[in-house]
């Protein structure tokens, strides 16, 4: 089931990418949006929250994560684009949600409306972006998952019994 906010991020995002390739306003935008019956279900603060963050200065946004793309700007799809506006504008203006949430909601809204392996491509940028925005965070997330892991050296529990010597 969809969260609130999730769905509200989704809404930002079909904003974001009507506004690249309609150029319509971000009120227009929003009253097409809230024609969606499923509207009702998002969080109103946070998608106006996004979509207008994003679209008050996308040039500033799309600069300071252009670096982190390993392939030129206009090769990027309007739909990765659009995550990718809405996701750096998070990690950079809401600082109260962990960047694991923000980076993880991107990562799923493009596998719903993105190419088959856009995910990738946007998982890709927000590592490098988040490791920029938020080091101390980034930091201590990849400190987590990396004790998470096994180690090499330490037996790893087994449904199977211990074979007798």
């Amino acid at each position: 089931m969809k969260t609130p906010r999730r769905r509200a991020r989704e809404f930002a995002v079909q904003g974001i990418y009507q506004w690249q390739l309609n150029a319509l306003t971000p009120a227009t935008i929003e009253k097409n949006l809230r024609d969606n019956e499923q509207f009702a279900k998002a969080d109103e603060a946070l998608f106006r929250t996004l979509l207008y963050g994003v679209l008050n200065d996308p040039t500033r946004i799309e600069s300071a994560i252009a670096s982190h793309f390993e392939r030129a700007p206009e090769d990027v799809s309007p739909v990765e684009r659009a995550v990718l506006l809405m996701a750096a504008f998070e990690l950079t203006q809401q600082a109260e949600t962990p960047l694991a949430v923000i980076i993880n909601e991107a990562i799923e809204i493009a596998k719903t409306f993105g190419g088959a392996e856009g995910h990738r491509f946007v998982n890709g940028v927000l590592d490098k972006y988040a490791a920029e925005v938020r080091p101390e965070e980034f930091e201590a997330v990849r400190s987590h998952r990396r004790n998470k892991r096994p180690a090499a050296d330490k037996p790893v529990a087994t449904d199977k019994p211990a074979a007798a010597e």
